[in-house]
């Protein structure tokens, strides 16, 4: 006989999914060029962008952002 399970007030969902994703870190493989495409769309920035930022500051997506971000500003014209 099959048991069945009752969700009542007692239980609880929880509240995040999958917690070490969170905390896992994003890599940028050069070795891919859909890859290559796919962050240079996320960033919003050219492909030659992304190449640069990774070898300028290594293949972490987070290091890679904040290097886009600084590189970005620094290239605007001040007003």
């Amino acid at each position: 006989m099959a048991s069945i399970v009752a969700f009542g007030e007692d239980a609880t969902m929880p509240t995040q999914q999958n917690p070490s994703r969170s905390a896992r870190k994003e890599r940028i493989d050069l070795s891919y060029d859909y890859a290559v495409c796919a962050w240079a769309r996320h960033f919003n920035v050219s492909e030659r962008h992304v190449k640069e930022a990774v070898a300028a500051v290594g293949d972490d997506a987070e290091k890679v952002r904040a290097h886009l971000k600084a590189v970005r500003s620094s290239e605007r014209p001040s007003a």
